[in-house]
């Protein structure tokens, strides 16, 4: 598939039929089949051990909210292993949000770098590799977009093998600038994924949801970090720099993940990872690993 032909699922605005004509919010969301307590994800892969603050929807259940109630493309909720919502609030509201989970079998990813991560110039060369796509997609008849900067800075807990870090974006003009909230959970061949878009309005209540959620996901037995065998299994081809500046994405076509919707606004938003090609491969090439 183009470059050209991601752009436009990843900007396609909301659906022309909207399932509400034919149904209430309440009968929607009843049929979304909320979850709580100990959930199974991906089929023996990993164990969600929902705090009360949240309820679990599966991948059904987040397809329809994904494409039906939130307008996003057919095919955006194809590897999604299901959602989070809070509990404390309708994901069909204008506040309303949620934390959707995929997996990246890319293979096992190398912390080693951990330590030794500029975080200040990462940031610099992220700003810098979005500014220049921004002509293109003025081109393609799209809204420049900024990445204003680290709305939490990365974090890595070496011992739980699991990392979190949030960005600030603006789209054109828009007052309103756009929260995406970032989890990585790393695993024996790949790493869970768990992402949260809003408005930067609700950036302390994701914060504070987001860290009460970290510690009750854990990969099953066999597929930890810590199951890892040198040699054998499938090894990532980038590291945690990688992974922040959008390695896995970047690998599987640039614009994996772009589908994910403004929540506050059901809006689509519009290249949360743009540029992400050319900043991964200054992330990746050998100058920088040496650095």
């Amino acid at each position: 598939m183009g470059r050209k032909v991601l752009l436009v699922l990843a900007l396609i605005g909301l659906v022309t039929s909207h399932p509400f004509a034919q149904v209430s919010k309440e009968e929607f969301e009843a049929k979304l089949g909320y979850r709580t307590g100990t959930i199974d994800v991906g089929d023996g892969l990993a164990t969600l051990k929902l705090p009360p603050s949240f309820r679990f929807v599966g991948p059904e259940g987040s397809r329809r909210l994904l494409v039906e109630a939130w307008g996003n493309p057919a095919g955006a909720a194809d590897d999604v292993l299901g959602m989070l919502i809070p509990a404390n609030v309708s994901p069909l509201a204008d506040e309303g949000w949620g934390i959707v989970m995929t997996f990246d079998e890319d293979g096992y990813v190398d912390d080693d770098d951990a330590g030794s991560i500029d975080y200040t110039k990462m940031l610099r060369e992220m700003q810098e590799s979005v500014q220049e796509t921004n002509e293109e997609r003025k081109a393609e008849g799209f809204d420049p977009v900024t990445l204003v900067g680290w709305a939490e800075p990365p974090h890595y807990d070496a011992a739980a093998h699991k990392l979190y870090w949030a960005k600030e974006l603006a789209f054109g003009d828009a007052s309103a600038h756009t929260l995406n909230y970032n989890i990585r959970i790393l695993g024996r061949r790949g790493v869970l994924v768990l992402n949260a878009v809003s408005q930067m309005t609700q950036l302390e209540e994701i914060r504070a949801s987001s860290q009460a959620l970290l510690p009750s996901v854990e990969f099953n037995d066999g597929h930890r970090y810590t199951d890892y065998l040198p040699g054998t299994d499938k090894a990532a081809t980038y590291g945690l720099a990688g992974l922040i500046a959008g390695g896995a994405a970047a690998k599987a076509g640039l614009f994996k993940g772009l589908w994910l919707a403004l929540l506050a606004s059901k809006k689509l938003v519009v290249g949360l990872l743009v540029g992400a090609g050319a900043m991964v491969k200054r992330w990746l090439s050998p100058k920088t690993a040496e650095a």
